[in-house]
């Protein structure tokens, strides 16, 4: 009996030892570390579309004069009513930007400054004589250069007076008033503007 007593208590002994040394190793286990929130990918931003600035003009027009090929007697003031006659309408038919040349140019000129541009037409005005005629017509002559190319995009000639169907003829006797060839030639002027808001198809405003 006493031997089977022993025998047992030593199973007691060597179980509640192994449950020990279980507990003890479990004890000594170090949790697993959660996994990391993923990082969220930056979404990228859209490249921003650049903005025309207020008042930007997406069509320029600058108005030149030709003294040079006209004739030498014909006053700087002739040039100066048609070259304001023509800017001024412009400015009144069309939303366009109408800038006026402050010096002459002539047609070489004329196409280089166009070349020179993205946005702006140059037109060139010119004041001819009608050769052709036994008394001296005045007649005045414009030129369209596109920006870029300076191609020609319209040319033509308007009439010095009301129906616009042939030139102003000066007198032998030169009677005629400055004051009435420059009011004529202002009208000249508005009629070539209206031409080319036509030719652009600019809608007057």
């Amino acid at each position: 009996m006493k031997y089977k007593r022993l025998i047992a208590t030593l199973a007691l002994l060597i179980l509640a030892v192994s449950t020990a040394s279980v507990q003890a190793q479990s004890g000594r286990r170090q949790n697993k570390p959660e996994p990391a929130a993923p990082v969220p990918t930056p979404t990228p931003e859209p490249t921003p579309i650049p903005k025309k600035s207020e008042g930007e003009a997406e069509l320029v027009l600058l108005v030149a004069t030709d003294r040079i090929s006209g004739e030498s007697w014909i006053p700087f003031s002739y040039y100066n009513a048609a070259q304001q006659g023509c800017a001024e309408r412009l400015r009144r038919g069309s939303s366009v930007d109408v800038d006026v040349a402050e010096r002459d140019m002539t047609r070489g000129e004329a196409i280089k400054k166009a070349k020179s541009q993205t946005k702006t037409y140059v037109v060139l005005l010119s004041i001819q004589t009608d050769r052709m005629s036994n008394n001296q017509a005045l007649e005045l002559d414009f030129t369209l250069f596109e920006p870029a190319t300076a191609n020609v995009v319209i040319t033509g000639r308007s009439y010095l007076n009301g129906r616009r169907t042939g030139p102003v003829v000066i007198g032998p006797t030169g009677r005629t008033s400055s004051l009435y060839y420059e009011r004529y030639l202002k009208q000249a002027g508005e009629d070539i503007a209206d031409r080319i808001l036509k030719k652009l198809h600019i809608s007057p405003r």
